[in-house]
């Protein structure tokens, strides 16, 4: 008799819990871009697989000897003020705009030299039409001045979980705790 009624009651429970639908993507998201991106390691995602943490975005190439590497040690410096218990929540992401010679062997390569292999770490490239979406959507500019440098804008993005443009920092000397400040914010409420 025991196990009747607990067998009903187990019954009852899952078919009267509600199907969850899945939460919808705001028309403001970065979530709502199609495009293919590939990571450093080689896996096939889009961006909407980034969906649930804060993003910390920046738009690099491995090749530049400038503005870059002044952006990717603002990431890392980012990275230290960001509190260890809120990195589960985040994702430091770099796009580059030289998918030619940015292969996932090569962001790889970067990330390794870099110091930026943990996890939270995510390197991406695309096409360049697709690329050059995500940098309208940003409002970043760059044009390719030679066969090996390109010209572009230096610009850091904060996104909320849902994909939301959060603020941007533009330059190279950005306020380091001011973004990191921020994303504290936002990864601790997610």
């Amino acid at each position: 008799m025991k196990h009747l009624l607990l067998l009903i009651l187990c019954i009852s429970f899952f078919s009267c819990k509600k199907e969850e639908k899945p939460k919808e993507i705001p028309t403001d998201s970065i979530f709502q871009l199609t495009s293919t991106w590939e990571n450093q390691h080689n896996d096939s995602l889009q961006l909407k697989d980034l969906q649930g943490k804060t993003l910390v975005v920046v738009m690099i190439y491995t090749t530049c000897k400038f503005a870059c590497p002044i952006l990717v040690a603002d990431m890392k410096k980012i990275e230290k003020q960001i509190k260890p218990s809120n990195l589960k929540d985040v994702s430091m992401v770099l796009v580059s705009i030289d998918p030619k010679t940015d292969t996932p062997e090569r962001l790889a390569e970067f990330a390794k030299t870099s110091g930026m292999e943990a996890d939270h770490w995510v390197f991406l490239r695309s096409n360049e039409a697709d690329t050059q979406e995500f940098a309208n959507v940003l409002a970043m500019k760059y044009k390719k001045i030679s066969p090996v440098d390109f010209s572009h804008s230096n610009i850091i993005s904060i996104f909320n979980k849902e994909g939301k443009l959060i603020m941007q920092e533009e330059g190279l000397e950005i306020d380091v705790a001011k973004v990191a400040g921020e994303v504290n914010k936002l990864a601790k409420s997610s």
